[in-house]
């Protein structure tokens, strides 16, 4: 993604979630007390009442009971437009990232932002045309490290990336910033719970020539599939288009280098032994 910024569009979901925050108070509830109910993390009511978070619909009738809304919920849930169902990872991708269980990653073009170093990032962002001024440019590249809280996060997500060999054989931009990034590169693949794989460039056969792609698993169990092109990106989550996509990261993974033998050939990379 180019921009971090957050777009403030009213959606069905912030309204539904203002629907189920004057509910709860009117049954004399707070959201901590709610979330004990249903045994899930205050959070996560807080984060539907504020339509950060879509409701489904199964937790939806479990409230309408609770509550005594007379469907009411349900009803609401069930009117949303398709293409508002996940409007919050389409509108602001950066949250359900930060809460995924599972994040596969293909890039065919630059690293992918949660591996990125600083200066990776300011070189990725000034060249982005037209240009966009400098401390803009600034607030994009803090906001792309902080996506990288992800990485510390516990209870730990399982994560996996997949790099064209490309992209760090690239002369494009200072090779000292792409030495660094290879470094950080290495540091990321010896997680225990970080998936690396580079693709290589001499291969007779590939499944992602169509472009990049990020499939994410949430804490509900949904899966999306987060496609992006130039100036314009979409969220599957039928689950037919995931699974076509699922499947095609499974190809990808077959293809690529192993784990191990793309470590060695980050560390050729570097010169190292």
């Amino acid at each position: 993604m180019q921009s971090p910024k957050k777009n403030k569009r009213v959606t069905s979901w912030h309204l539904i979630g203002a629907q189920l925050a004057t509910f709860r108070r009117a049954a004399g509830l707070t959201q901590a007390a709610l979330a004990e109910r249903f045994r899930v993390g205050e959070d996560t009511i807080a984060s539907i009442e504020q339509g950060r978070r879509p409701l489904q619909l199964d937790f939806a009738i479990q409230l309408d009971e609770l509550l005594d809304t007379k469907g009411a919920l349900r009803v609401a849930v069930e009117k949303v437009p398709q293409k508002e169902r996940f409007p919050a990872f389409v509108q602001d991708f950066v949250e359900y990232e930060q809460e995924a269980v599972t994040l596969l990653s293909y890039q065919n073009q630059v690293v992918p932002g949660l591996l990125q170093t600083e200066g990776y990032a300011r070189f990725v962002f000034s060249c982005l045309y037209p240009p966009i001024e400098e401390d803009e440019q600034e607030e994009w590249v803090a906001a792309r490290l902080d996506r990288q809280r992800l990485l510390t996060r516990k209870p730990r997500p399982m994560l996996h990336f997949i790099l064209e060999e490309s992209i760090l054989r690239s002369e494009i931009g200072d090779p000292a910033v792409m030495r660094d990034q290879i470094k950080r590169l290495r540091e990321c693949a010896a997680l225990p719970f970080v998936g690396f794989q580079i693709m290589p460039m001499k291969l007779p056969k590939h499944a992602g020539l169509a472009g990049p792609m990020v499939l994410l698993e949430t804490p509900d169990h949904d899966h999306l599939a987060y496609i992006e092109g130039q100036r314009v990106s979409f969220l599957h989550e039928d689950p037919d288009e995931v699974s076509v996509l699922q499947q095609m990261y499974g190809m990808l993974r077959s293809q690529a280098l192993s784990p191990e033998e793309s470590m060695r050939l980050l560390i050729a990379l570097l010169g190292e032994t």
